[in-house]
């Protein structure tokens, strides 16, 4: 069965009719430099005044995207690996933080990169994105000694707080074909994706306190994306019920 706008426009209506808020947020992942990308996103999150989370890959961070990032106010700084290099074998899904290396020198690999970020944006969030959304459990163990307060991957979240202390805030909406032609997945699809998380959330089957997690990638998106991605943050926020949230708040202890 298709999926359309009617049908969002719908599910938000019956949180409204609930007395419920549906609650959102945005990442992007994957910044690195300024660009004519990085302008067209933050161009986006500041005429629909939307608060942002960008996760930048600390090697190669450069000069330039701390002078853009400086005047926006509405921009928090989450830490995305180290390198976002792949470390799988072959025959096995990508992942820089995964079972096939080393403890220890994953972990130097991240405190190296905290201290990247902090000397170039100060103080940004003590958050981990790690690349690809994947990261092995000896590695979320260790987070906190490291001095790590929040990790964000995709998918719904088992606990808003985990046994490491851990505030976990995913993702739940990627609009790019990945196993495509990479452009946009197109609006059933993505549309679906948003659904599936806000009805799962209102019936209580999802943890109803997780906001819905928009994942884009300024570097890769097509324009069918982008206005998908500008579309879904202006039909949501014309309730009076949706709030979209900024990191800063959502990982906060």
């Amino acid at each position: 069965m298709s999926v359309g706008w009617r049908d969002l426009r719908t599910e938000l209506q019956r949180w409204q009719d609930a007395g419920l808020t549906a609650t959102f947020w945005w990442r992007d992942d994957d910044a690195r430099d300024a660009s004519m990308q990085l302008d067209r996103l933050l161009r986006v999150a500041g005429e629909l005044d939307t608060a942002l989370a960008l996760a930048v890959i600390p090697v190669g961070a450069t000069d330039a995207l701390m002078q853009r990032l400086r005047a926006v106010p509405l921009v928090d700084v989450l830490q995305h690996g180290y390198a976002h290099l792949n470390h799988s074998p072959d025959a096995e899904k990508k992942s820089e933080f995964g079972n096939h290396r080393d403890l220890p020198a994953q972990l130097a690999e991240l405190r190296d990169g905290r201290r990247r970020l902090e000397t170039l944006f100060g103080a940004c969030l003590p958050v981990l994105v790690p690349p690809w959304n994947r990261i092995d459990q000896r590695v979320v163990e260790c987070l906190a000694r490291l001095g790590f307060t929040g990790l964000s991957t995709s998918g719904g979240r088992a606990a808003a707080v985990d046994t490491h202390g851990l505030r976990h805030v995913n993702t739940h909406v990627d609009p790019v074909a990945w196993r495509g032609n990479r452009g946009f997945c197109g609006e059933p699809d993505a549309l679906r994706q948003v659904l599936q998380h806000l009805s799962t959330r209102r019936a209580g089957s999802a943890d109803r306190a997780e906001p819905t997690g928009l994942l884009t990638h300024h570097l890769v998106q097509d324009d069918a994306c982008w206005s998908f991605c500008e579309r879904l943050i202006g039909e949501t926020s014309a309730f009076d019920n949706v709030r979209w949230m900024a990191a800063r708040a959502l990982f906060q202890r």
